[in-house]
């Protein structure tokens, strides 16, 4: 089993890594196949189209989610909407390649304000790529991190419940 765990925002310092960073610390301490993209890197290009030739990082960026099984998804809200950043990953990818992957969800907001929608968004875009989305998504305020933005006890659970759900998900639709 191969796990994409993908960090959507695309400034450096956000509150999106920090808790996508405990989201794979937490997989990889059970031995999962990962891999961590993380959206800020700015060697990702721009989608142009399927005839351009990208380089090596974008080549490999478009490897790691086709060949992943589960796909973890932390975005930030911005607008009410998911990041331009994930939506720019998403036309690299081909919808023939991802029937049957599994998405788990987690929606890092300042508010409570637009979580329904983004996931509601994101839940569509998954199933035009023909991929079955955890219905229990992580939401999470910046309220939810200390002054050391720390996650929680009661978000880590949340967190981990998320990722654990996703797993078993991929698990029974084999």
């Amino acid at each position: 089993m191969k796990i994409a765990i993908i960090s959507g925002s695309p400034r450096k310092s956000s509150k999106t890594i920090l808790v996508i960073n405990h989201a794979y610390n937490y997989l990889k301490n059970q031995s999962h196949n990962l891999d961590l993209i993380d959206l800020s890197d700015k060697n990702i290009e721009m989608y142009r189209g399927f005839d351009v030739d990208y380089n090596q990082t974008t080549k490999e960026l478009i490897k790691k989610l086709t060949e992943a099984d589960i796909w973890i998804i932390g975005t930030p809200v911005y607008n009410s909407f998911f990041s331009s950043a994930i939506k720019n990953v998403f036309e690299y990818i081909n919808y023939k390649n991802t029937a049957g992957k599994i998405a788990g969800l987690i929606i890092v907001a300042s508010d409570h304000i637009s979580f329904k929608s983004v996931q509601t968004n994101l839940t569509q875009l998954m199933s035009y790529f023909g991929v079955i989305t955890n219905p229990n998504p992580v939401y999470i305020t910046v309220e939810e991190l200390d002054e050391n933005n720390q996650l929680s006890k009661e978000l880590r659970l949340r967190l981990e419940n998320v990722l654990d759900e996703s797993i078993k998900l991929f698990e029974v639709n084999r």
